[in-house]
């Protein structure tokens, strides 16, 4: 499920106060806790993750990491009273794992709840959220997008060629793989983008238009192959 741009899988259970998700594991016997995509996209990249020292059983509401991005620092809580069994070390070592795939290798802690019951109980589907997410995600303005942006450049009252070198000159001093949001009020980029993609190789993996603005997701390619010659 799709809202507003922001994922929302229908195979696993959610607490939207504390912007986690519940999947259980092949058997029921255990489950993954994880931050749901509007989360990560409203914090930005994340650089920090920390767990707390804590083992054994585990009080719903309480916290077992502390997260951190530039502008977000919150803790990663437990939806029921659940008995920790693992905490995931890739995200304290890739913290971006948690904005990059926050349904999959961006998981936070394994857990087995106390009472087989108690994920039904305390737990919503993701048809239960959609309305309430929908609004939060609104409200507060938030985009989600294929990679998470490690910079956002706004080049308004530019033409399109300035524009693109600001672009270039960005992507010249950032390490293959980065992500840059480019909003442009320029009417002509939308073409002007798709041939900027083809002439430098360089990924244009996603374009909305909000009002007069354009908005481009591009990725920086280690191994960038022009599909076009310049000026072609």
């Amino acid at each position: 499920m799709d809202i507003v741009g922001c994922p929302l899988p229908e195979d696993r259970l959610y607490d939207l106060e504390h912007d986690v998700w519940w999947a259980s594991d092949p058997g029921g016997g255990s489950a993954r806790v994880g931050l749901i995509a509007a989360l990560s996209a409203f914090a930005g990249p994340f650089h920090t993750v920390t767990f707390r020292p804590i083992d054994g059983a585990i009080g719903r509401g309480r916290s077992v990491a502390t997260i951190e991005s530039v502008r977000f620092t919150g803790a990663v809580r437990v939806p029921i009273d659940a008995v920790l069994l693992e905490r995931n070390e890739s995200i304290v070592r890739r913290p971006r794992l948690l904005n990059d795939a926050p349904y999959a290798e961006g998981w936070v802690v394994r857990v087995r709840p106390e009472r087989p019951e108690d994920p039904e109980r305390h737990l919503e589907s993701a048809r239960a959220v959609v309305g309430r997410l929908e609004e939060r995600i609104r409200s507060q303005r938030i985009r989600c997008w294929p990679a998470t942006p490690d910079v956002e450049l706004y080049e308004i009252g530019l033409e399109c060629s300035a524009v693109l070198t600001k672009l270039n000159e960005e992507l010249a001093t950032r390490p293959p793989g980065s992500a840059v949001l480019l909003v442009t009020d320029d009417p002509t980029s939308p073409i002007e983008m798709i041939r900027w993609s083809d002439q430098t190789g360089h990924a244009l993996l996603a374009h909305r238009t909000e009002a007069n603005l354009h908005q481009f997701l591009v990725r920086k390619e280690a191994d960038p192959r022009p599909r076009r010659r310049a000026g072609a």
